[in-house]
């Protein structure tokens, strides 16, 4: 008995404990739910009043609608139809200031509906934006010869060319360009052509008459050379306007080698020039590819390399008979003409307006097959040249330079016959070579108007004697492009 007194005892303390702790647990759990009770019937008591002023904006708008309707109609809003109170809405006011426009102001009688004003436009003024843009370039040369071991001074001036250059865009895709030059001994078409962007990925086709991309000055006019003309062996195997043919070309932008770009040009043109394909009679095309690769040695460093080959036909050969007189003949004979070229350029690039160093060679090599004008039978020219020009910028208006030339022609006892004379190309005596030194200044006066003094000698050993000569050249430029070299 007194085991299960104490066992009692003990529970009756356990629950004294328990009991207290467990009510107040109790107690604080049912004010949580009375306070979540609370809360909630305000959140419904708020939705309701939401509700209800939502229904009576939305009968104020729909009211305010057919009003408009009316007054846009022409008719009066319906008897006791009052305006609806604002309300802190912007579609609601937006539809009461449309209503009180209509109705010509707040206290305005509706109107008789006015017929409307029609306003006459042109869009003659607009179709200025579908002419070209057009540019003039004008090329002024004077000369003074000081050759005095032949006691020949004189001076001379020309107006070299005065150029209308042509830019348009045919659509997003297609852009023209043009160049006519016009001098005292008439006018001539230097280029026009348009070209595709994007026919092909990373391929541009270009149409046309162009200046063709041998080596890398032939393709520049001659008031954007750097010299007041073309090198010496460019002029004495292509001529002195250079290569210029028409054709189409491909400029394929290749995938990089490394941190080199790398563009590839495809040409294929009518062999017209005379001095490569003279004798091409059946216009048979030629052939020219253009390797390029562009890297940059540095922020302020470039180099580039360039390898190009040209290649045509001839077939029409005047051949001397009999020692009297020349007779035409015919015979497929191949002209092939290589070039290599490398470019070095420095130009810090915080001070690129005002420093940098330029150096440029390129090299011409020309075999050409032909029928021998003797009567000898088949023979082969091969000439070869080359330049090289170093040229710095010594403050933002003024580049100093140095170019030299160098050309060796063939040597055949025929290349003087007067009907077929082969000169510059092939010489009758051995040892035969020509150079040509040509310092140079140019000033820029503006973008627009720059002046060169260059002078030349030229000399050599039976290619003609030597020439001295002072040149002054000004170019001038006006309209968008100024002084676009291509």
């Amino acid at each position: 008995m007194r085991t299960i007194r104490v066992s009692c005892v003990h529970i009756l303390a356990v629950l004294a404990l328990v009991l207290p702790a467990a009510l107040t647990k109790a107690q604080a759990a049912g004010g949580q739910q009375a306070d979540l009770r609370a809360t909630i019937n305000q959140l419904q008591h708020k939705q309701e009043q939401l509700q209800k002023e939502n229904a009576e904006l939305q009968r104020q708008i729909n009211e305010l609608r057919e009003q408009l309707k009316a007054l846009q109609a022409g008719q009066k809003p319906a008897e006791g139809a009052q305006p609806a109170e604002a309300q802190p809405t912007s579609e609601l006011e937006a539809l009461r200031r449309a209503a009180t426009a209509a109705a010509g102001g707040p206290k305005a009688e509706v109107a008789a509906e006015k017929p409307e004003e029609v306003e006459f436009k042109s869009g003659a003024i607009s179709l200025q934006a579908l002419n070209p843009e057009i540019s003039v370039t004008g090329d002024m040369i004077s000369t003074y010869w000081a050759n005095r071991g032949a006691r020949e001074e004189r001076w001379d001036a020309n107006f070299r060319g005065l150029g209308l250059h042509f830019e348009s865009y045919l659509d997003p895709y297609t852009r023209l360009k043009a160049a006519v030059s016009a001098n005292e001994g008439g006018a001539h078409l230097g280029e026009a052509y348009f070209t595709r962007f994007g026919a092909y990925k990373n391929v541009n086709l270009t149409l046309g008459k162009f200046r063709q991309q041998f080596g890398v000055v032939n393709r520049w006019h001659k008031h954007g050379l750097d010299q007041v003309d073309f090198p010496l062996p460019l002029r004495s195997i292509f001529g002195n306007g250079g290569l210029n043919q028409t054709g189409v070309s491909l400029d394929w932008n290749m995938p990089p080698w490394g941190e080199a770009a790398q563009r590839l040009t495809a040409q294929l043109t009518t062999g017209t020039n005379g001095r490569v394909f003279g004798e091409n009679s059946r216009q048979f095309p030629s052939l020219l590819l253009h390797y390029k690769n562009y890297r940059d040695l540095s922020k302020d460093t470039y180099f580039e390399l360039g390898l190009t080959s040209l290649v045509g036909r001839n077939n029409n050969w005047l051949v001397q008979s009999d020692g009297a007189g020349f007779e035409p003949r015919r015979r497929n004979r191949w002209a092939t003409v290589l070039g290599a070229d490398a470019t070095f350029l420095w130009e810090p690039t915080e001070k690129m307006r005002y420093r940098n160093f330029l150096s440029r060679t390129e090299l011409y090599l020309l075999k050409k097959d032909i029928l021998a004008p003797d009567g000898s039978g088949g023979d082969t020219l091969t000439a070869w040249g080359l330049y090289t020009d170093l040229q710095s910028k010594l403050s933002r208006t003024m580049d100093v330079g140095l170019r030299v030339d160098y050309f060796k022609p063939d040597v055949k006892p025929y290349a003087d016959l007067a009907e077929v004379s082969l000169a510059p190309l092939a010489v009758t005596e051995g040892g035969a070579e020509r150079w040509l030194i040509a310092p140079y200044v140019t000033v820029w006066q503006s973008p627009w108007v720059k002046y060169r003094l260059e002078y030349n000698y030229e000399f050599g050993d039976y290619t003609g004697p030597p020439e001295s000569r002072f040149m002054f050249q000004c170019v001038f430029a006006a309209g968008p492009h100024k002084h676009e070299r291509y």
